[in-house]
């Protein structure tokens, strides 16, 4: 009896601290389509497995191919988790009956503004839409940067101005979405169509136009404040200016696809607690991702741009997600089409 307490206690210690409250399943592996970019998303997966010894497999999708796989595998879902993206995504995904509800007990350090209030999915970062400049571009022209949306309509701004298509992008819809709910439909695709003289490009992910500015592809980039900042950790010289006349921001998300793998499920939800959790959002500032955590308790990077520091909208993303099929195609009837994978 003795021999087997001390075995027990011996197994006990060697389970990881965060996994000592969630139930490990048998299985050592967990599939996730992920908006999170690679570069980045690799650092948290290796992370996670690290602690829990569960191996992450992934693929890396912008967030409208992201929801369009998981509705196209809906009667056999080859995934367990969507990871990353804005909530738009998920509560479109979940009114197509693509998630299966869950909450993860490391929400009560949450802002409830945060929250869903379905159950289905769980907030783990926030970010504002801005303007991604690159300073040496500015510097040299002598120009100020852009602080509303109307300034980007100059001409000087020909051909320099780059972002995300919205039907590919989460990012770029919720620009879309943003500008919709600041200006009305009407002025809104009046101003786009203004915008699109002064577009450079439209990329498929979100992500690719903050790198296009960093390079000295494009002088100004739509797109979130952390993916804009990123780049900066590497030395490029890329700063944010924010519109003072508005902006949308988004609540990036995880949740578990319906149906998913069965052997999976409980490593899902192992990782959706894990990525609420402090220890999971801390994972943001030593990755130099800037993002926002939703964990009150996590640690905030250096530099990074909060939501209380500039003028956000009251974005309403659930308005946003029902109406995001009709203003996707519109854009590309009235703007330009999807760039092709």
């Amino acid at each position: 009896m003795k021999r087997f307490l001390v075995l027990f206690l011996t197994l006990a210690l060697c389970i990881p601290m965060f996994a000592s409250t969630t139930a490990l399943a048998d299985s050592k592996s967990l599939t996730v389509y992920t908006a999170f970019p690679e570069a980045e998303v690799i650092y948290y997966f290796d992370k996670f497995t690290e602690e829990t010894g569960i191996t992450v497999n992934y693929i890396r999708l912008s967030a409208g191919e992201m929801l369009t796989r998981v509705a196209a595998e809906k009667d056999n879902p080859l995934a367990a988790l969507m990871v990353g993206g804005s909530t738009d995504n998920y509560i479109a995904a979940a009114e197509q009956g693509l998630l299966e509800p869950y909450q993860s007990p490391e929400l009560a350090a949450t802002p409830e503004a945060y929250l869903d209030p379905t159950g289905t999915w769980n907030p783990v970062y926030v970010g504002a839409i801005a303007f991604a400049c690159n300073k040496e571009w500015f510097a040299d022209k002598g120009y100020d940067y852009p602080t509303t949306w109307a300034d980007l309509l100059d001409p000087k701004y020909q051909g320099e101005i780059i972002m995300a298509h919205p039907a590919t992008s989460g990012t770029a819809y919720t620009v879309l979405a943003t500008i919709i709910q600041l200006m009305g439909d009407d002025a809104a695709w009046e101003y786009l169509a203004q915008l699109d003289t002064n577009m450079s490009q439209y990329t498929k992910s979100g992500a690719a136009a903050p790198n296009a500015v960093a390079l000295g592809e494009a002088a100004i980039a739509l797109t979130f404040s952390h993916d804009g900042l990123q780049p900066t950790a590497e030395g490029y010289p890329i700063e944010l200016s924010f519109p003072t006349d508005g902006t949308g921001y988004e609540v990036g998300a995880v949740a578990l696809i319906k149906n998913g793998p069965a052997d999976e499920q409980e490593n899902a939800k192992l990782f959706i607690d894990w990525m609420c959790s402090t220890a999971g959002q801390n994972c943001y500032a030593e990755n130099d991702s800037f993002r926002v955590p939703t964990n009150t308790e996590a640690v905030a990077a250096e530099g990074l741009v909060t939501l209380d520091k500039v003028q956000t909208i009251e974005y309403d993303a659930v308005w946003a997600a029902s109406v995001k099929k009709d203003y996707t195609a519109t854009f590309e009837e009235k703007i330009t089409s999807a760039p092709e994978a």
